[in-house]
This record gives structure tokens, C-alpha cells and sequence, in this order.
């Protein structure tokens, strides 16, 4: 097994650290899950990196690099609609539409054909991570603004807004993109 596909297996192992750090009930956990989330979304762009370094693109890697992407997102924001901080609704929708699009690329495989990731699918990737990573370091800022006293009931409001505004957005760029994908290859799926 080469470099880029034991990074993605890491990242799905790194999954389960970061849901642990996320639910532990101990001072300090929150930033342990902040760090493990940014290692495991590290990994994602060094396992490319490598295998295009290194000539070692496989089809293990083509199939489970985006499933684990898949893993560690969806993972966080089930966890996060758990604790209160978003939606369930939000995450019931971006689940349906990386499991349903994610199925309809696995069947294009199976008949010959690699769907690559279009722009909108790359736009909604990068607003699903702000948004992961603005409840991450709002838990933290939380939990350290508790212990520090700099945190009141005006700022968590305002920063709860925030973060439903960015899921908003995350929520419309998830449906913008399934809707593109669909739009762009219904072809193959009829």
C-alpha cells in the first residue's frame, strides 16, 4: 500500500479521534478535536499530492479518497447537529446529496465513466470546511471564554448567527451543486 492511500485510511481512523475529542467531557477536548479535524483535512490534500508526485494514482485511492472526504464531513456535522450547534434538517440535506451523488459516481464507474469534481461541488467543499471549522473554534473560544470570563450570552448569539448563516449558505451551495451534477449527467443515469 503506498503514502496517499494509507493518508486516506488515516483520515477515516482520524475520524473517530476527532468524534471522540468533540464528545469528551474534559476541559481542553475541544481543541484536540480542532487539531485532529485539521490533520485529517491535511491528509486530503497531501494524499493527492502524493500519489500525482509519485505516479501512484490508484484505483483504491480514486474510490476511497473522496468517500473518506465524505466520512470526516458528514461525521461533524452529524456530530455537531447532535450537540444543538446546527440543524438537523441542514445535515439531512447535505447527507442526501453526498450519499445520493456519491452513489450515482460509483454507478457511472461501474459503466466505464469517471465523473470528476466540478466547481460547484469544489465550492460547496470549501464552504462545508468554513463552516467546520467556525463551530470548531467557536466550541473552543467557548470553552476557553468560560474559563477566562470573557464570554457572555450577546457573544455566543452572535457568533450562533454567524454560523447559521455560513450553514445557509453551506446548505444552498449543497443543493446548487447536487442540482448541477444531476443537470450535467443525466444522460448517464437515463
Amino acid at each position: 500500500m503506498n503514502l496517499s492511500n494509507k493518508l486516506t485510511i488515516s483520515r477515516i481512523l482520524l475520524t473517530f479521534v476527532f468524534l471522540y475529542f468533540l464528545s469528551a467531557p474534559w476541559a481542553g477536548a475541544r481543541y484536540y478535536a480542532f487539531f485532529t479535524f485539521l490533520i485529517a483535512s491535511l491528509t486530503d490534500y497531501f494524499d493527492g499530492y502524493f500519489a500525482k508526485k509519485e505516479g501512484k494514482v490508484t484505483d483504491f485511492g480514486k474510490l476511497m479518497d473522496p468517500i473518506a472526504d465524505k466520512i470526516l464531513i458528514l461525521a461533524a456535522f452529524v456530530a455537531f447537529a447532535q450537540q444543538g450547534l446546527i440543524y438537523t434538517w441542514m445535515v439531512v440535506v447535505i447527507i442526501a446529496r453526498e450519499v445520493t451523488v456519491t452513489g450515482l459516481r460509483l454507478f457511472a464507474l461501474g459503466k466505464g465513466k469517471v465523473i470528476e469534481a466540478e466547481e460547484a461541488g469544489k465550492h460547496k467543499t470549501v464552504s462545508q470546511m468554513i463552516a467546520i471549522f467556525m463551530i470548531l473554534i467557536f466550541l473552543m473560544f467557548k470553552e476557553a471564554g468560560k474559563s477566562l470570563s470573557f464570554w457572555n450570552r450577546d457573544t455566543e448569539c452572535w457568533v450562533r448567527g454567524l454560523i447559521l448563516i455560513v450553514m445557509y449558505v453551506t446548505v444552498i451551495l449543497t443543493l446548487t451543486s447536487g442540482t448541477s451534477f444531476f443537470i450535467k449527467n443525466r444522460k448517464l443515469f437515463t
